[in-house]
């Protein structure tokens, strides 16, 4: 049985939601900044992590500067 990548305990057939080629349980399946219950297929991913594809990945991992379109209200300082 394979086990959920998020909490690491087994992950049952009719729980299970596919995602990044892992199996998940669907209230592990969640984005690492803002912890917004994500659809399998409906976010991106960063080192092997989902995220929301917007604002987060964008704000993230997107291009920088002026004029970043609809990321460019969401700024994240790293820690």
């Amino acid at each position: 049985m394979p086990e959920c990548p998020k909490c690491g305990k087994p992950v049952y057939f009719a729980e299970r939601k596919t995602s990044l080629g892992k199996d998940w349980h669907g209230f592990c399946l969640k984005c690492e900044k803002c912890n917004k219950t994500l659809t399998p297929g409906q976010h991106s991913e960063h080192e092997g992590k989902p995220y929301c594809t917007t604002p987060c990945y964008g704000a993230l991992f997107g291009p920088g500067g002026y004029g970043r379109g609809g990321t460019e209200s969401h700024v994240y300082k790293k820690k």
